[in-house]
């Protein structure tokens, strides 16, 4: 082999070379872009997969809140499903203690028997349910129980107590059914 030949090789061969790592680096540039945008979809996903869970955490939340809410309100009904009888039924229980108060005579004494008996069985149904008198007289006045309807001046009795007690006030467990109208000393 001549030397020119030798060299033509050589020049080919380095052309070769060449021509590989301008492909190399074609593709390194190609990967390099590929690679880029893999990275972007990657960090898309990630921030679409955090807002998915923030969602998520949010709605079982409120779901929870929501089964809480039923839950006691559920309660509260069981508690207080009489209220609606019981208020149709404290105007009944006034007229009792109003027929109850009637002079005893001969002639009524059989009828105040049965009117009594009657109230008794009502006055058993309302304490079997929850309800209950609130206390009135001597107390201290409370805007949350009592209906102040008529105030005096009385020096023999504390300042903001109730002297008297003008219609009876109902409880219902723990919630008012119905204030006691009452005459409260300044």
């Amino acid at each position: 082999m001549s030397e020119n030949e030798k060299k033509e090789e050589a020049l080919q061969e380095e052309q070769e070379i060449v021509e590989e790592t301008a492909e190399e680096a074609g593709t390194d540039a190609e990967t390099a872009e590929k690679n880029d945008a893999s990275e972007a979809q990657i960090e898309a996903l990630k921030n679409e997969k955090e807002e998915l869970e923030g969602r998520m955490l949010r709605l079982q939340a409120e779901f929870d809140n929501y089964k809480r809410r039923t839950l006691k309100e559920r309660e509260a009904d069981r508690k207080y499903k009489a209220q609606d009888m019981v208020q149709e039924l404290l105007p009944v229980m006034d007229n009792f203690e109003r027929a109850l108060q009637v002079e005893v005579s001969e002639e009524n004494k059989s009828i105040l028997e049965g009117i009594d008996m009657v109230y008794r069985q009502l006055k058993d149904v309302f304490t079997s349910q929850g309800v209950s008198v609130i206390e009135t007289e001597g107390a201290d006045f409370d805007p949350n129980v009592h209906h102040a309807v008529m105030q005096i001046e009385d020096d023999s009795v504390e300042a903001n107590k109730v002297v008297e007690e003008l219609q009876k006030g109902y409880l219902l467990k723990d919630r008012v059914i119905r204030p006691a109208m009452v005459k409260v000393n300044k």
